[in-house]
């Protein structure tokens, strides 16, 4: 199943002499453009050149295919390796904040690490004001973003700063903002440009707390609502479908309709099988066939009622048809993949696939490809 390209390579790098985050441009460009020669690396023939501040010479790249004109990368002294943080054109561009979390969810597919990485705000800063101005929109994850505390506000006020017109989408538990000051300071940064998405798993604490492994989660997570809901924050709330998730869930969609009338989106999302949905299978895995009766109560509960609703990583021949129209592609390329199955699909363009990692075993017993004829 093909993922598109890569964020890294390997190269002949001479001249770095300590991390560097740069913009790599055409010489054209770079003349009608406000950074100055430091910050710049010069697309020229097959080499990547920086002039000013110190000569750095990229060349013999592994895969020229994965840096272009426009994209941000970085380089370390002593490696051959470039990193690209920044892809110009590309519908999945996110900033990284940490790779700390004050929850340890059982699917996190992308398990935390107890580190100080306090240097990541630096970086986020320097790499918002490389980034393309007319960038339509921008994520931020981790790890819990508010762990960073007013480096998470630093961060979104750059935003407001160099990309003004620019949407962020946080994706955040929440829990952070059940204190007002905090939210406050963060809900204020960057005001009419941001949504935070916020994971809710369940209308009881119970199985909210099961999921995330944090006792008192619950709670903090309401608060932390209420807090941007006063706000007037735009906020999303996610659910990732599982044997967990899955029995209460027509109960969740009338709690969130019931209680959190502010939610401007839901989003019901496929378990993605990385991280610790791997060696939580067993208490995690249930065929999508198999939850299509709560999938439907809850999508038109709040569908009815006016509330926006979307539904990602379900690929459509397993969904009955009159919720595809709630079915959305992701904006990333690694949870738009097709194996070879869905070769011959007449609805392939439109579906919304599989994640890369979702090997045969993690596919619903329904996935098959959809013929011409069957709409006749």
């Amino acid at each position: 199943m093909s993922i598109g390209l890569p964020l890294h390579t390997h190269a002949a790098i001479e001249g770095v002499e300590r991390v560097e985050l740069l913009k790599v441009l055409t010489p054209e460009e770079a003349r009608g453009s406000h950074l100055g020669e430091t910050d710049v690396l010069l697309l020229e023939d097959e080499a990547l050149v920086r002039r000013g501040g110190g000569p750095i010479r990229i060349s013999s790249l592994r895969n020229p295919e994965v840096v272009g004109p426009g994209d941000v990368v970085r380089l370390r002294p002593g490696s051959s390796l470039v990193s690209v943080l920044y892809r110009r054109g590309s519908t999945s561009n996110t900033l990284f904040a940490t790779e700390r979390c004050n929850s340890l969810c059982l699917m996190c597919s992308q398990p935390p690490r107890d580190e100080d990485d306090s240097w990541r705000v630096g970086e986020l800063l320097r790499q918002v004001s490389l980034v393309d101005a007319d960038e339509p929109q921008l994520g931020i994850t981790g790890g819990e973003p508010t762990l960073l505390g007013q480096g998470l506000a630093d961060v979104l006020t750059a935003c407001r700063t160099y990309l003004p017109s620019t949407h962020m989408h946080v994706l955040t538990n929440g829990r952070t903002f059940k204190d007002r000051g905090w939210a406050e300071r963060w809900g204020s940064a960057h005001p009419d440009h941001v949504t935070w998405a916020v994971p809710l798993y369940a209308d009881v604490a119970e199985i909210h707390d099961e999921v995330v492994a944090a006792e008192g989660a619950f709670l903090e997570t309401l608060q932390g609502l209420y807090e941007l809901g006063r706000l007037g924050a735009a906020v999303e709330i996610r659910v990732v479908l599982h044997a967990i998730t899955i029995p209460r869930l027509p109960q969740l969609a009338a709690f969130i309709y019931r209680r959190l009338p502010f939610v401007r989106h839901v989003a019901l999302m496929g378990l993605e099988p990385m991280g610790f949905a791997k060696s939580n299978r067993d208490r995690l895995w249930i065929d999508p066939a198999d939850y299509i009766e709560q999938l439907r109560a809850a999508a038109f509960h709040l569908a009815d009622r006016g509330m926006s609703l979307s539904l990602y990583n379900l690929p459509l021949c397993v969904l009955p048809r009159d919720l595809w129209p709630f079915a959305q592609q992701s904006i990333s390329a690694w949870k738009n993949a097709y194996p070879e199955i869905c070769d011959g699909c007449v609805v392939r363009p439109h579906c919304g696939g599989f994640f890369a990692s979702a090997g045969p075993s993690w596919r619903s017993r329904a996935v098959r490809p959809l013929k011409l004829e069957e709409f006749a």
